[in-house]
C-alpha cells in the first residue's frame, strides 16, 4: 500500500490540454463550533474560495465527499449556508455531487436528489442509488465519465440493502448474510459499481465515498466511526477507478500516486490541525482517464497557535506577537495557577480557547493516584494534601496545609492526625 502523498502536488500522469476538471472537496462540517465559538463565517469565506476556484479554472464537477454538516439536524444558518453555496456552484457552470458522511442525516440531505438531479446536482443518501451514476461529458473529445456517489456505508443499514440490491440485478451475493464490516460494504458496493460501469461501454470512472482507508492519517477532530480497526478499508476496494475522492478524514493525503485521495476539511478543526495545509484539490482527467492533481491551499480561517510559557512572559513577550489574531491553546509552565489567568490572557490573546496547566519540572511527592488513596483508607487532610500534589505538581507549602487544615475544620472534618 503506498505511503499518503505531500504536498503541496501529486502528479500522476501527463495530460492533454483538454481535460475533464474535478474539483475535490470535503467535510464542510457546516454550523461546527470551535471550543464554543462559531466558525459560520470562516465556513463561507471557505466557500467563497471554492467558488472562485470553480469559475477561475473552469471546473466541469465540483465533488464534495461528506459531512456537509457537523451533525444530523444543523442549525438553520448552516442549511441556508449549504443552499447557497449550491447556488453559486452552480451558477459557476459545473455539475455538483455530493454524498451524505457519517456526521450527516442521509435521509435530510438527500430528501430532494432526483429532482436535483435534472439540474445537474446529486446529493446522494439513498444507499440503494449507489450504482447510478451522474453522467458528465466534458468538452474533451473523450469517453463520457461516469461519476458513483456512495455516501456514508453504515454497515449494520448498508449491508442487507447493498445484498438485497445484488440479488434485484440477480448475481450471487458478495457478502454473507453475518455482522457486516466496513471493508465488506464498501468492497461490496464498489463491486456492483464496477459491474455497472461495465456494462456502459467505454467511460471514465470516479467513485466519490466517506470511508476510512487503510494507512490512512487521523486527526483529533474525526468521529470514529466504530471502536477498534474493524472500520479500516483496504485499498483493493477501490481496484479499477480512475480517480477516487474520499471524505472522512481531515488532512489532505493521497495513496496510488493520486489517484486514490482525501481532501482534507477547508479549516482546521483541532489543535492537531494546526500546521496542516487547508485545501482543495483539481483533478484534471484526460481521454484516457489519466489523472493530474493539484492540491490548491485556501488560505482562509483563523489560524491555531499552541503557546506554552510562563504568564508573565505570555503576556508581554513579542515572540508571540504573532498569536494575536489565532484561537490558542496555551499551556501554562508556572507551579501555581495565577487567579484569572484566563481572562487575563485573553486580553492579549482574544481567541484563547483552551489553557491547560502544565508546571514544568514539578513532580508530586506522593506515590499513586487519588483514587487510589481513596481506596486506600486514607484520612480526609492527608487526601486533600494527595489531590493537591496532584494537582500542582508539588507538594503544598505549611502556610498552604495550614489554610487547607482550617476549611476542613470549617466543614467539621476532624484532623486524622
Amino acid at each position: 500500500m503506498s505511503a499518503p502523498a505531500a504536498l503541496p502536488a501529486v502528479v500522476a500522469t501527463a495530460v492533454h490540454p483538454a481535460a475533464a476538471r474535478l474539483l475535490h472537496t470535503s467535510d464542510w462540517h457546516l454550523g461546527r463550533n470551535f471550543h464554543g465559538e462559531s466558525l459560520l463565517s470562516e465556513q463561507q469565506a471557505a466557500i467563497d474560495r471554492l467558488i472562485e476556484l470553480a469559475s477561475n479554472d473552469e471546473v466541469d464537477l465540483v465533488v464534495i465527499a461528506g459531512d456537509l454538516y457537523d451533525r444530523a439536524i444543523p442549525p438553520a444558518d448552516a442549511v441556508s449556508l449549504f443552499n447557497e453555496a449550491l447556488v453559486r456552484l452552480h451558477d459557476t457552470g459545473a455539475k455538483i455531487v455530493a454524498i451524505a458522511g457519517n456526521h450527516d442525516s442521509a435521509a435530510r440531505v438527500a430528501v430532494a436528489d432526483q429532482l436535483l438531479e435534472h439540474a445537474g446536482v446529486t446529493i446522494r443518501g439513498d444507499v440503494a442509488r449507489c450504482t447510478r451514476p451522474l453522467r458528465l461529458d466534458p468538452d474533451d473529445s473523450g469517453p463520457t465519465v461516469a461519476v458513483f456517489p456512495v455516501p456514508y456505508l453504515e454497515p449494520s443499514v448498508a449491508g442487507p440493502v447493498l445484498r438485497r440490491l445484488d440479488d434485484t440485478d440477480g448475481a450471487e451475493a458478495a457478502v454473507a448474510p453475518r455482522r457486516f464490516r466496513h471493508y465488506d460494504v464498501t468492497d461490496h458496493a464498489t463491486t456492483l459499481i464496477r459491474r455497472y460501469a461495465a456494462s456502459l461501454g467505454p467511460v471514465r470512472t470516479v467513485v466519490v465515498a466517506h470511508t476510512f482507508v487503510a494507512g490512512g492519517i487521523t486527526s483529533d477532530s474525526e468521529r470514529e466511526l466504530t471502536v477498534g480497526d474493524i472500520d479500516l478499508v483496504d485499498m483493493s476496494a477501490f481496484d479499477g477507478f480512475n480517480y477516487v475522492a474520499l471524505g472522512h478524514l481531515h488532512r489532505d493525503q493521497a495513496f496510488d500516486n493520486g489517484r486514490v485521495a482525501y481532501s482534507g476539511t477547508p479549516l482546521p478543526y483541532s489543535f492537531s490541525e494546526e500546521r496542516d495545509i487547508k485545501s482543495v484539490r483539481i483533478v484534471e482527467m484526460d481521454t484516457q482517464g489519466r489523472c493530474r492533481t493539484e492540491v490548491v491551499p485556501l488560505g482562509v480561517g483563523r489560524p491555531l497557535r499552541t503557546l506554552r510559557g510562563a504568564f508573565d512572559d505570555l503576556l508581554v513577550n513579542s515572540e508571540f506577537a504573532d498569536a494575536e489574531r489565532a484561537r490558542v491553546r496555551i499551556q501554562l509552565t508556572d507551579l501555581d495557577l495565577p487567579l484569572q489567568a484566563m481572562p487575563r490572557l485573553q486580553q492579549r490573546f482574544p481567541h484563547a480557547v483552551v489553557l491547560d496547566h502544565q508546571p514544568d519540572g514539578h513532580v508530586a511527592a506522593g506515590s499513586g493516584d487519588v483514587a487510589s488513596a481513596v481506596r486506600s483508607g486514607m484520612g480526609p487532610l492527608d487526601l486533600t494534601l494527595r489531590f493537591w500534589s496532584e494537582l500542582h505538581g508539588a507538594d503544598a507549602s505549611e502556610p498552604q496545609q495550614a489554610v487547607l487544615r482550617e476549611a476542613l475544620a470549617a466543614t467539621g472534618t476532624e484532623d486524622d492526625r
